[in-house]
């Protein structure tokens, strides 16, 4: 707390002055049309006889939202800001010595409880004594030419899910510090062109979610910046067109993430064969794995086993080793597709024990929007996460609370998961917890636990109220999205500290 009458030594996001504002280009933009005047820029662009426009084009609106700021990100006054750390949230870095010694020892006790972070993923921890409500942390990337192309991939889903957190949690304003630091060796230009461009991606299709982003950079990184903004955010007609030659060639997708050509291409398992042979699928082995497949293990005429298994004849053994092949390429899938977009959505996640020290995993039903994702990616999602946590006892936790009709997972979808995944899944999970229920979702997981599954019935327990799910899973053990803090609050009122009892 600053003395009385001390000037405070945080510094107010909203007095800064926009990229729109910058001084040095006012001039330029004495004759640029009005913001907005959409008419006027294309008359202007019309008038020129083979003007090309820049993938990148001016947008005013866009501009007045970004500020590039020379100081200390710790000491911006925003809704969050963003930590750069390692995989064990403990690097030692001047963003992070800074941000650790002005928000005080009680985020570091905070991150010891989150067991650290994945390289390109992004956890979200409160202020404290920051002028910030909240601390965005992620891990960048380290850098090895032969590997540029994992690199920039995993430096994208850094700034596009700390951007995601932002929307997700409604926030107002994110400072941004730059997320390579030098330990990590990641090129300084080349990592501005990736967070410039995912940024100016982002503003594009979700702009309204925020009101302002900040570049937060030193001395030393602001020529950098200052140097290659005009490329993705010209602030006049003229700028953009000066600009359009030194934009570099690869410029991403339409989010900003780096587009890879070999994953463009998909080689099938017949080439020349027209029609979808869904049956190989089924029963198709895995050739990329040395030594897996039916012949080097003398397994026989797989094409008998098949049969087999369709007339209902084969044995009980010989089935398992079925399914167990079809888990292994499903879960060798799931390590090697881009799951970037579904893990942004933050419908699945680890967070800490129940009372039996067994691990939680959380699932979020209005995170989940059935109807505008690859379910079958987020199928691989599921089995990407879930492997290694299934290797041992574990429970789940699933929040129904205020899921639409959007929201709400198909029957034959969780079937299908069901049957595919391997059967440590289904024995080690010991309970599902089924939080705030509706009468129709009672009535359709009855029948799905009676009529399509076999032995999940009596793990299913429905939880009308948080406080009901704290006598199993201790409050500071599991992450709450906020809505459904807010949901059991308004339904059931404050909840009160439970004593240690079974649900």
């Amino acid at each position: 707390m600053d003395p009385l009458g001390a000037r405070s030594q945080f510094v107010d996001v909203q007095t800064l002055h926009s990229w729109d504002d910058a001084e040095e280009q006012d001039r330029d933009r004495v004759d640029a049309p009005l913001a907005g005047d959409s008419d006027a820029r294309d008359d202007s662009l019309s008038g020129q006889q083979g003007a090309v426009r820049s993938p990148f084009p001016f947008r005013d609106d866009i501009n007045r939202k970004v500020v590039l700021y020379i100081g200390n990100v710790a000491l911006l006054n925003c809704t969050a800001i963003v930590n750069t750390s390692n995989e064990l949230l403990s690097d030692k870095n001047p963003v992070s010595d800074s941000i650790h010694q002005l928000a005080g020892p009680e985020l570091r006790e905070e991150l010891l409880k989150m067991k650290g972070c994945r390289t390109g993923e992004a956890k979200m921890t409160k202020g404290f004594n920051l002028a910030a409500r909240f601390i965005i942390h992620t891990v960048g990337p380290k850098y090895k030419a032969k590997y540029r192309t994992a690199a920039e991939s995993s430096l994208f889903s850094c700034y596009r899910n700390v951007l995601q957190i932002a929307r997700e949690q409604a926030m107002a304003s994110v400072a941004l510090c730059v997320i390579s630091t030098a330990k990590r060796g990641y090129p300084l230009e080349d990592a501005t062109h990736i967070a410039l461009r995912t940024v100016r991606r982002f503003l594009e299709k979700h702009g309204e979610s925020l009101e302002t982003i900040v570049f937060a950079v030193t001395l030393a990184e602001e020529p950098v910046y200052r140097k290659l903004m005009p490329l993705y955010f010209p602030r006049s007609l003229e700028e953009e067109r000066s600009s359009l030659a030194l934009i570099p060639p690869d410029i991403g997708n339409s989010e900003g993430e780096p587009v890879v050509p070999e994953r463009q291409i998909r080689i099938t398992e017949k080439p020349g064969s027209l029609e979808d042979d869904s049956e190989d699928e089924a029963f198709d082995s895995d050739l990329g794995l040395v030594g897996s497949h039916a012949f080097a293990r003398m397994e026989g005429d797989v094409d008998k086993q098949r049969r087999l298994v369709l007339q209902g004849q084969m044995s009980e053994a010989a089935m398992q080793k079925q399914h167990q092949r079809n888990y292994s390429r499903w879960l060798g899938r799931a390590r090697a597709e881009d799951l970037s977009d579904i893990a942004a959505l933050k419908a699945l996640y680890q967070t800490g024990v129940d009372l039996c020290g067994r691990t939680v995993m959380v699932v979020v039903g209005r995170n989940i929007p059935v109807t505008l994702i690859d379910m079958e990616k987020a199928m691989l999602y599921f089995i990407h996460v879930m492997d290694h946590i299934a290797a041992k006892d574990y429970v789940m936790v699933y929040f129904h609370t205020l899921t639409a009709e959007h929201n709400h997972l198909d029957t034959d979808f969780l079937k299908r998961l069901y049957d595919i995944v391997d059967v440590k899944y289904k024995k080690n999970l010991k309970a599902f917890y089924f939080v705030h229920p509706t009468f129709r979702s009672k009535v359709s997981t009855w029948f799905f636990s009676t009529f399509n599954v076999s032995g999940l019935k009596e793990k299913v327990h429905h939880v009308e109220s948080l406080q009901q799910l704290f006598t199993c899973i201790q409050p500071e053990q599991i992450d709450i999205p906020p809505f459904v803090l807010e949901y059991d609050s308004q339904v059931n009122g404050p909840y009160r500290l439970p004593s240690s009892s079974g649900l």
